[in-house]
């Protein structure tokens, strides 16, 4: 969220990881001492042995949609320049969104208002078919539409 121009508190950091990569990446989240939580086809949950290493989620990209998110992902500098990593595009942290709020209600306000302001903060330069698209995979267009509407001319 905060590479799209959105900075709020949060619990967790997300990572979109390929599906096969995943064993390795478990074997080294549990080499430095993060419990795993839950695991699914679709999603592992890690938290830290301390607080201050706190949760980690990583999404199993193994469907066309979140393949082609690593696919179109930049590097972004990261804590001041020091390091250089590669980020989904903002139209994908709102594909992403838009899928969360569908699949777990309890998200769904949280999820819109991040999305609301995802599009706010990069609205001149999204590409509007791809979030149309996203919005359509889970019949949601007027909720977009909604969406466009409130954010008018930004």
């Amino acid at each position: 969220m905060h590479t799209a121009g959105v900075t709020r508190t949060t619990e967790d950091i997300d990572f979109l990881v390929l599906k096969e990569d995943m064993p390795k990446v478990k074997k080294i989240m549990l080499s430095y001492g993060y419990e795993l939580l839950y695991e699914s086809e679709d999603v592992s949950n890690f938290l830290g042995g301390m607080d201050e290493l706190g949760k980690i989620d990583f999404l199993h990209a193994h469907r066309k949609y979140a393949k082609s998110m690593l696919q179109r992902a930049e590097k972004k500098e990261i804590i001041g320049g020091k390091f250089k990593i590669k980020v989904v595009k903002a139209e994908d942290i709102i594909g992403l969104k838009v899928q969360s709020s569908s699949n777990d209600p309890a998200r769904y306000h949280q999820d819109m208002a991040d999305i609301e302001g995802v599009m706010r903060a990069n609205y001149k330069n999204l590409d509007m078919h791809l979030i149309k698209e996203y919005f359509a995979l889970f019949n949601r267009e007027k909720e977009l539409n909604e969406i466009l509407e409130k954010l008018g001319n930004v």
